[in-house]
């Protein structure tokens, strides 16, 4: 059976994991454009991995430019069947504080920008969205998370928004008002193209502020979200490092399949060429 292989896409502050040993860094060229930046391949601690940082290292693409699906085409085109993804973002509970874990199951999309899909073009496919996240890779992490005594929260609801400027205080207490827990501006869109591409895919959101809702306290300011994304983020090294090792060899949900049903455009009616260019994602749905 061949080695499996993790991929892990670091957002926000997460540009490197202590201990990858580096094999070399790969410059993807995808059919959509290139990546954010290269891709490391190498392993941690025998654990073989693949690192790329959502941002760019020095973090200079903001979450409306990155190239979401160069990134997960590329990671696919690797071999990844496993994704954990971090992201910073703000509190929408008071329960769930700056510096706090989030292994986040649910998505609200409030974004405007953003192409979040490899159909189109003369291919029409309705992905099954209800859960949206590996629910058996998100338990991995989570319970790494909880071994290494952090403050974990098991589930949350994430608000995707457009960025690049935080929240108003009104949209803040509406996403409070719809039941959300946590608001960030990337995740959504990874975890779609990630499930098209049959990658399990979770989220570790790493709280950073209580975004601007809190009355009694000042609005978000870049200084805060910064100081407390710094402590973060060794915390997400270290849950990374731990439920990598735990990742099984072979897939046990519904990932592997998940656009088996998904295309109905005519098989007949699809360009060749188009077919050609998705082989590595649905290429075998589409004979």
């Amino acid at each position: 059976m061949p080695e499996r292989l993790i991929g892990v896409i670091g957002g926000s502050g997460l540009y490197e994991m202590p201990g990858f040993e580096k094999s070399r860094e790969l410059e993807v060229k995808t059919r959509f454009g290139n990546p954010s930046d290269k891709i490391m391949l190498g392993t941690l601690e025998g654990v073989k991995m693949a690192f790329l940082p959502r941002h760019g290292r020095g973090h200079f693409i903001l979450p409306s430019e990155v190239n979401y699906r160069a990134n997960i085409w590329a990671l696919k085109k690797l071999g990844a069947e496993f994704i954990i993804a971090s992201a910073a973002c703000g509190s929408l509970r008071e329960d769930i504080h700056p510096g706090d874990i989030v292994i986040v199951d649910q998505f609200i999309d409030r974004t405007k920008r953003r192409i979040d899909t490899f159909m189109g073009n003369g291919i029409v496919g309705h992905l099954v969205f209800a859960e949206p996240i590996c629910k058996s890779l998100a338990r991995i992490v989570y319970e790494s998370s909880v071994e290494l005594g952090l403050k974990t929260h098991k589930t949350g609801t994430y608000v995707c928004i457009e960025g690049p400027s935080f929240s108003t205080r009104a949209e803040s207490r509406l996403y409070q008002n719809w039941g959300a827990d946590v608001v960030g501006m990337t995740n959504l869109t990874e975890a779609k193209l990630a499930r098209e591409a049959e990658i399990c895919y979770a989220t570790i959101a790493l709280c950073t502020d209580y975004d601007c809702w809190r009355e009694a306290c000042e609005s978000v300011t870049i200084e805060e979200v910064l100081r407390v994304m710094n402590q973060n983020i060794q915390n997400c090294q270290k849950i990374i490092k731990l439920a990598s090792r735990k990742i099984p060899e072979k897939r046990n949900c519904a990932c592997p399949e998940a656009m088996k049903n998904a295309v109905i455009t005519a098989r007949e009616k699809i360009p060749a060429q188009l077919k050609k260019e998705l082989k590595i994602i649905i290429g075998k749905y589409l004979t």
